[in-house]
Formats: structure tokens, C-alpha cells, sequence
């Protein structure tokens, strides 16, 4: 979750595409160059730990987004989300939200 977490901060598709679980990952990921993700909150894991195949994270992403229209400022805006992870092959894969 904070890989994936990161790679949205730094704006990496590529590596979002690659830890989406093949069943459920899209052809192509555009990313909104004006959100900037700012920080993570993890508030809840079930499952996930080593010898588990299968866990849900929930957790609340903040970011700022640049106005549109020309106003000027930024606002700021949060994701509550719970996701479900997959691991196969010894490496997790994010499924969707749960």
C-alpha cells in the first residue's frame, strides 16, 4: 500500500500498472497532474502479514489539488479507501476497493 501510495506521489503509472492485479488492472492509467498526493494514513489492516495470501487496507490519502478555471490557491481533499491486496508469486498485487 505505501509503494503504491509513493508511486502516486511521484506520478509512476508504470509501476501502479505493475503492482495491479492482472484481473482487474487497466490497459492504460493517466494520472491527474494536478492532485499532489501529500501524506498517508494507514487506519486499519486485516490479514497481510507473511503467511497470508490475501489482505485489505483501509487508509485516508491526503492531497492537494492545484483550482481550475484560473482561480488561484489550491484545495485540499482526502481518499477513504479499503482496499483488497492479492500476493502471488511472493509479491503483492493490489485487486480493488473492498
Amino acid at each position: 500500500m505505501r509503494s503504491r501510495f509513493s508511486a502516486f506521489a511521484v506520478g509512476d503509472a508504470g509501476y501502479l500498472l505493475e503492482s495491479w492485479h492482472p484481473s482487474t488492472r487497466p490497459s492504460v492509467l493517466e494520472l491527474d497532474p494536478s492532485i499532489r498526493w501529500l501524506y498517508l494514513d494507514v487506519i486499519d489492516r486485516q490479514g497481510g502479514g507473511l503467511g497470508d495470501d490475501t489482505g485489505v487496507v483501509e487508509f485516508v490519502a491526503h492531497y492537494r489539488a492545484r483550482r481550475t478555471g484560473g482561480a488561484s490557491g489550491a484545495e485540499r481533499g482526502e481518499q477513504h479507501e479499503r482496499s483488497a491486496f492479492e500476493k502471488q508469486g511472493g509479491r503483492w498485487f493490489y485487486v480493488g476497493a473492498a
